[in-house]
């Protein structure tokens, strides 16, 4: 948890995040963030992490809720790169290589450097 915190304070493309759910125990966490991307998009953040198993969510959209990218390990695609995955908004899902946070930031933080 605190390794995301991290990458959230030190991303060139955060604006500010607030945590808006946190549960813990002995041997995992749930951790869900709001961030708000210096380009007026915001991007939710679930990560359940545990010794059996890691879940995430990566959601970015713009702020009317339209989706940009979504990057999940929810198994229901069959990819290359099952269960890792991301969602387009006109419905694609494609094989993803984004599976931590610090890479899904570094996708954001380049994508911003386009459009500048």
């Amino acid at each position: 948890m605190l390794r995301t915190l991290e990458l959230l304070q030190n991303s060139k493309a955060v604006k500010r995040f607030e945590i808006l759910d946190f549960k813990s125990g002995e041997k995992f966490y749930y951790l869900k963030i709001r961030t708000d991307i210096k380009n007026n998009t915001e991007l939710y953040i679930r990560e359940y992490m545990s010794i059996e198993e890691t879940k995430y969510s990566y959601h970015w959209q713009e702020n009317n809720g339209k989706l940009i990218t979504r990057w999940d390990n929810a198994p229901h695609q069959q990819i290359k790169t099952f269960p890792h995955h991301k969602h387009y908004p006109d419905g694609t899902v494609v094989a993803s290589y984004e599976i931590r946070l610090e890479k899904v930031l570094k996708s954001i933080e380049k994508k911003l450097g386009e459009k500048q």
